[in-house]
């Protein structure tokens, strides 16, 4: 529906086949909606927590859409799902609330040089271990990766340009400043 890929599988689109053509023009609220929802589906988060999120960045001294995307990017659930503990952002949600991952809340925030690493006894995990050594992971350049220790390591906060999702901030912000 948002011809992106929210769910992070590599293969989503090519499964789903060709995107549906709207024959109406769309509103200009509807696209600052169709943006919106793509964040809280990217993400997979509700409604309430981004409004959270974006009051906390209009009141920042950055910009408000970069302040949004960075705290976005900074959650611990996507930091899991970025340095390849996971495959997709819900796998690395649940690896945070199942406790195989050393901090175990999936909306903390964190900061930079913040390690992010896999308990011991869930190294062995033949899923984890596969996703994290064989899977090809982002080559971010806020983010660095230990193989050998299973950690990764927010090295500093992330930029908007350097964030690898297809919004339009301008839309999101127009959306919530209504």
């Amino acid at each position: 529906r948002f011809d992106i890929n929210v769910c992070g599988h590599p293969k989503a689109l090519d499964r789903l086949g060709t995107t549906v053509k709207r024959s109406k023009k769309m509103s200009e609220y509807g696209k600052q909606l169709l943006e919106k929802q793509k964040i809280k589906a990217y993400y997979g988060i509700f409604e309430r927590q981004l409004l959270r999120y974006y009051k906390a960045a209009s009141k920042s001294k950055a910009r408000t859409a970069d302040a949004l995307f960075c705290t976005l990017e900074c959650r611990l659930d996507n930091l899991v799902y970025r340095i390849g503990f996971a495959n997709s952002i819900r796998l690395a949600r649940q690896q945070v609330t199942h406790r195989h991952i050393l901090v175990n809340i999936p909306s903390y925030i964190c900061k930079a040089g913040d390690v992010i690493s896999l308990k011991e006894n869930s190294r062995s995990n033949e899923l984890f271990k596969s996703n994290f050594l064989e899977r090809e992971s982002f080559a971010l350049p806020y983010i660095s990766k230990d193989k050998e220790s299973f950690s990764g390591t927010l090295v500093r906060l992330p930029l908007r340009e350097e964030i690898p999702i297809q919004i339009e901030d301008q839309l999101v912000v127009e959306y919530f400043s209504r």
